[in-house]
């Protein structure tokens, strides 16, 4: 494998910079010691533990899904909190529905979500940068190593 194909480091933020998380959401997980985009990531390793949150939170299990799926996406480098929240809105969900992606349809539904929120197709990422997420989907762990699951973030 060459280095250009090696594993990648997953990015981790702070959840402030995660698209759509209030002010309010933001504090009900930072008491619940949660930071971090990869912390939030972790738990979906436990379908127990993120039951056990989301009722310990009072928010719907469902709200704290799609949290853990844009810190998922977020892990991505070329993607990161500013196009997590546009790839979630095209139905793609996780860093490895991403990998499996095509870049020309990918593109496109993007190109169309653009047009029809924003009426601008300039806003929309090029089929390059498009093409560039997919490939570092692919290089990304799909599943929490067990050493980041000890809490290390």
């Amino acid at each position: 494998m060459s280095a250009d194909e090696s594993a990648l480091t997953p990015q981790n933020w702070p959840l402030a910079q995660l698209p759509g998380l209030s002010l309010r959401d933001q504090q009900l997980l930072q008491r619940a010691g949660l930071t971090t985009t990869l912390q939030l990531w972790q738990l979906t390793q436990d379908t127990l533990l993120i039951e056990t949150l989301a009722a310990r939170l009072l928010i719907p299990q469902r709200q704290l899904l799609k949290w853990i799926s844009l810190a998922d996406l977020a892990r991505v480098p070329a993607v990161g909190c500013t196009y997590s929240g546009l790839l979630l809105h095209v139905g793609i969900q996780s860093v490895e529905q991403l990998s499996q992606s095509s870049p020309a349809q990918l593109h496109q539904h993007l190109l169309r979500l653009q047009v029809m929120m924003m009426r601008r197709r300039d806003l929309c990422p090029s089929a390059s940068q498009v093409v560039r997420w997919i490939h570092e989907a692919q290089r990304l762990p799909v599943q929490p190593s067990p050493q980041s699951r000890k809490g290390s973030a």
